[in-house]
């Protein structure tokens, strides 16, 4: 079988940080929560230094593509109630 990488980027708009320590603070959760599951790798990939902005990356690997976009899409729907701040925008992207 040919394993698979699945790749989700999202965008967020970030509101109330007044500096990148708060915006560090409440993105949190994306590494101490799915950060440490042993079937995903996050990252945050662009706007760094941008207080209204954040681009994070979650990568998953296996053997069935499916299976795979609806973990990410699970992660998704867990980010939504976790995080507060709303995605602008999701990709998805399957190698």
């Amino acid at each position: 079988m040919t394993p698979y990488v699945a790749i989700m980027t999202l965008t967020f708009q970030v509101y109330g940080c007044d500096s990148l320590k708060e915006k560090r603070s409440a993105f949190s959760a994306m590494r101490s929560v799915w950060g440490k599951q042993p079937d995903l790798a996050v990252a945050e990939i662009d706007a760094h230094d941008d207080l209204d902005r954040a681009v994070w990356t979650i990568v998953t690997t296996g053997h069935a593509p499916a299976r795979l976009q609806q973990r990410l899409q699970a992660v998704e729907k867990e980010i939504l109630e976790r995080i507060d701040a709303p995605i602008l925008d999701t990709q998805f992207e399957m190698t």
